[in-house]
């Protein structure tokens, strides 16, 4: 009898810690409690090496984000397999709040290549911070002057084109165009952005299908001319050159970068996230980082980023196999 009422308190304890949310586990969303979040250091995690482009971008935001939330962030650079090493110990990171990651268009394309096991869906997206289009350049003394000259001529005659290596978002960019537009292209990948862009400048290939950023210089020198933005706005920069969307053709695709966090992160803990970083990512300190890199700027909130991700990762899912560089199975 004494040892059945030990047991009954017991169970009854047992039920009150449960209804108090003593049972809670890291895949239930909604059990946070996010009142006393952030109470220490959160870590970032970029999946490029130190120095680059995403590098910098995340390391000003991360300088910046640390006031509006409250908490320091440190940047831990995890590069390796293209950003594959660095997003999948991101997906894998505990999910409460502090483990955050930088995540880019490879997040989609990265899968589909099958170059990586994690999806899209192994995050929950908090932030957009920027986002650059594709952009069809050509030597300021080429024979054409508007993006419909060079599709007619692309139509008769294999053009060559530069981008930054197989399977790499400017190539994946030049073979979208190339199926919109119904042209052929002879593709030509280099290592990088800046050796193709180095190609054209020496007369070696016809065009290049990398971002605004990466040719700006040689437009403002005089030695490069720039067709038309795969993109649904135009640039800034280049306010005087069309979308391809204005000529006709239904294609936006280009780069770009975001927060994440794993996708059991509880709903409560990203809406701090999310809320914290808006502010962040809308200041004229961060937008300048972004100019100064001649970086897009494009803010998001995680609802705006999924649309987004779900919209290209299906151009992808199209694209890739077409291309012939999916998975054999």
């Amino acid at each position: 009898m004494k040892n059945f009422k030990i047991f009954s308190i017991l169970t009854v304890l047992v039920l009150l810690l449960a209804a108090c949310g003593g049972g809670n586990k890291d895949g239930d969303k909604g059990a946070s409690n996010a009142a006393d979040f952030p109470k220490k250091k959160f870590e970032l995690i970029v999946p490029y090496s130190a120095g680059g482009g995403t590098d910098t971008v995340a390391r000003s935001f991360a300088d910046l984000a640390k006031d509006e939330i409250g908490q320091p962030i440190g940047v831990v650079n995890r590069e390796g397999g293209g950003g594959a090493v660095g997003m999948q110990n991101g997906a894998n990171a505990k999910a409460d709040g502090y483990s955050l990651s930088v995540v880019t268009v490879e997040l989609l394309t990265l899968p589909h290549t099958g170059l990586a096991q994690f999806t899209y869906e192994d995050f929950r997206l908090v932030s957009l911070l920027n986002e650059d289009p594709a952009a069809i350049t050509v030597r300021a003394d080429a024979p054409w002057n508007t993006i419909e000259e060079f599709i007619e001529a692309a139509k008769t005659q294999k053009l060559k084109v530069g981008n930054s290596g197989t399977g790499a978002i400017w190539h994946l960019a030049g073979a979208a165009f190339e199926k919109e537009t119904g042209t052929t292209l002879n593709h030509v990948p280099f290592e990088g952005a800046a050796p193709a862009v180095t190609a054209l400048l020496g007369g070696h290939i016809d065009a290049v299908s990398v971002s605004p950023a990466e040719v700006l210089t040689h437009v403002e020198s005089g030695d490069f001319k720039v067709l038309a933005v795969m993109a649904d706005e135009r640039v800034e920069k280049l306010s005087d050159v069309p979308t391809l969307k204005e000529q006709g053709v239904d294609l936006s695709i280009g780069t770009w970068r975001g927060i994440a966090v794993p996708k059991d992160t509880p709903d409560d803990v990203v809406k701090v996230l999310e809320d914290s970083f808006a502010t962040t990512i809308q200041s004229e300190e961060f937008k300048a980082t972004l100019e100064k890199l001649n970086l897009g700027h494009r803010y998001e909130n995680g609802e705006g980023f999924l649309n987004l991700v779900k919209e290209q990762d299906a151009l992808f899912a199209e694209l890739i196999p077409a291309i012939g560089l999916s998975p054999q199975k």
